[in-house]
């Protein structure tokens, strides 16, 4: 092994660092931990014993990383970010085992964002400064706040489907996703919106679903379909859409009831930022079939992969 180590830094018997990794100044690694290859470990940085870090990870100074963390590879970890591995903290009390956290590969971390234990963070997402992360956070989300909420996906180009009707009707996205307008009629009785299948739809309906009454901090879907299509309605109110086919993201403010986004089949996809008065109605090409869904997305990347 060939690692840079600072004269003030303290690297204890039994770690193992792979080379070109840089350990600085007061920084301090126990003897249990495994540090990967050309990692950045910056000025008043603690590593315990059951750590894991991957390749090329950058750790910013004033990081402390606790028992029962795993950060995999090309993660950037801010300055101060604090970890925590024990729900409910006693001093001389220890759990059997510390909750396991896990950072997927290339997630950022921004300075001063509080990481609960026992949560995993995927891939690519974004942890914004300050933000306190409670539970799970999906691959690519970026979070904000305390308690952090999704704000966005990264490199999701955002569409917004009422205030543009003739700019995106039945237009494409990246990831084969489709706006399509839905006909509509009014008149002093009100207004009526047509949906026919074949002529609107892209295909025949068998299953009908809606959801009403979501948080608008939570998110739905976070799943992509083997063989099932999906036509998606805000008949009241507004809330956000991303589609995913694993290389690229689109993103859609469904905020009128005459658009629809078709998600095809094969195409991971989110709901999040659902207003108060939000009803989202779904028509589908199949009905319910537990084993079409896909819901984890590293499943769902190897599913594609195969095709």
């Amino acid at each position: 092994m060939s690692f840079f180590q600072h004269p003030q830094a303290i690297v204890e018997a039994g770690a193992f660092i792979g080379d070109d990794t840089r350990v600085w100044a007061w920084s301090h690694i126990l003897g249990g931990a495994k540090i990967g290859k050309d990692c950045n470990l910056c000025d008043h940085t603690f590593i315990e014993n059951d750590v894991v870090l991957g390749d090329r990870v950058t750790v910013k100074c004033g990081v402390y990383i606790w028992d029962g963390i795993t950060i995999e590879d090309d993660v950037f970890i801010g300055p101060c970010v604090a970890f925590t591995n024990d729900k409910f903290p006693r001093s001389k009390e220890y759990p059997a085992e510390f909750a396991k956290t896990v950072i997927r590969k290339h997630a950022s971390i921004g300075a001063n964002a509080t990481i609960l234990p026992g949560i995993t963070i995927g891939q690519y997402a974004m942890i914004g400064a300050g933000a306190v992360v409670t539970k799970d956070v999906p691959p690519y989300a970026i979070i904000k706040g305390n308690p952090g909420r999704i704000d966005g996906y990264v490199n999701a180009e955002k569409r917004i489907v009422g205030q543009t009707p003739h700019t995106f009707e039945t237009k494409e996205g990246k990831t084969g996703s489709r706006v399509y307008q839905i006909p509509s009629f009014s008149d002093m009785r009100g207004d009526l919106g047509v949906i026919e299948s074949q002529r609107v739809l892209p295909f025949d309906v068998k299953r009908i679903f809606y959801t009403y009454n979501v948080p608008g901090m939570e998110v739905r879907g976070e799943h992509a379909h083997k063989s099932c299509d999906q036509f998606l309605i805000a008949l009241h109110g507004s809330l956000h859409v991303i589609t995913d086919n694993g290389s690229v993201r689109d993103e859609f403010v469904l905020d009128a009831p005459t658009f629809g986004v078709h998600i095809p089949a094969g195409v991971w996809g989110i709901q999040y930022k659902h207003s108060p008065d939000c009803v989202l109605l779904v028509l589908a090409s199949q009905t319910y079939d537990p084993a079409d869904y896909i819901r984890d997305y590293e499943e769902y990347l190897r599913y594609i992969q195969s095709k």
